[in-house]
């Protein structure tokens, strides 16, 4: 297949001599490489009435599978004139194999932005996974940073439920990575539920996310582990060495107000 353009459409390669044909829609059916999955009712009402009456202006491309057409790009106004009580639209058949389905599919909806976070990463994954392309070159063919399509490629490690929440715009993409780099799933479930019922802000729930988070005990050097065994020897109770970069810590337990005065009579050296 030859390379596709940044900012390439399907449609865009129409031409005026172009035959066009009329087909019944019951004989058409989705793209099955359809990244999105939302269509937007209202939007789809207001433009039936449009097709009404102006009848659809711009042939959809499909292509012949067996008995029945799959649309390759119109797939809104295909639902649009169904919704309008049309039996038949414009069409023009185009010969492409299912590699190439997907790719325009997929490119396509990339390009026009009428996806979600959530459809956008599934995108992504699928041009990965079926197509062979590494995050670099996905990058270069979507026109998109590399940082980007890792980002919502992330969002996929969500629990299903969660997905649904930013699929539905209950949470966004930036509370979605907040939450992709918790490990629970339990967690993650819970958190989405408090960010959605505190009306978190991003920050508000990366704070939150980080504030929970489970508390690395960082293991003392050898080194360090020596000085507390000889400080516990002479001081004779626990001492502890906490140490973060060139700073840090010295604790020194006492049991008792006696202890605690036989621990300073031994640090000040006094008999």
């Amino acid at each position: 297949m030859k390379r596709i353009p940044n900012a390439f459409f399907v449609e865009d390669t129409v031409k005026a001599e172009d035959p066009i044909t009329m087909i019944r829609c019951r004989q058409m059916k989705p793209n099955p490489f359809q990244p999105r999955r939302y269509f937007d009712e209202e939007a789809l009402l207001e433009l039936s009435r449009s097709i009404r009456i102006h009848g659809i202006l711009q042939p959809i491309i499909v292509r012949k599978n067996h008995r029945y057409y799959e649309i390759v790009a119109g797939e809104r106004r295909f639902r649009a004139a169904q919704l309008a009580g049309l039996q038949e639209v414009p069409v023009i058949v185009r010969d492409f194999n299912e590699r190439e389905m997907m790719e325009l599919a997929l490119l396509e909806n990339l390009q026009r932005e009428n996806l979600t976070p959530i459809e956008e990463a599934e995108a992504y994954e699928a041009l990965i996974k079926h197509l062979g392309f590494t995050q670099e070159q996905l990058a270069e063919r979507v026109g998109k940073s590399r940082p980007h399509i890792a980002n919502h490629l992330r969002l996929l490690k969500l629990p299903q439920v969660v997905r649904n929440f930013v699929d539905n715009g209950e949470l966004t993409m930036g509370h979605g990575r907040a939450l992709a780099g918790v490990k629970s799933s339990v967690k993650i479930e819970q958190l989405a539920q408090v960010a959605m019922q505190k009306q978190l802000n991003v920050r508000q729930l990366e704070r939150l996310v980080q504030e929970q988070a489970p508390k690395v005990k960082v293991k003392p050097s050898i080194q360090l582990q020596a000085l507390e065994n000889e400080l516990q020897e002479q001081l004779g109770t626990k001492v502890t060495i906490k140490k973060t970069k060139q700073k840090g810590t010295l604790e020194i337990d006492f049991y008792s107000p006696a202890d605690l005065q036989r621990i300073v009579d031994l640090l000040l050296g006094d008999e």
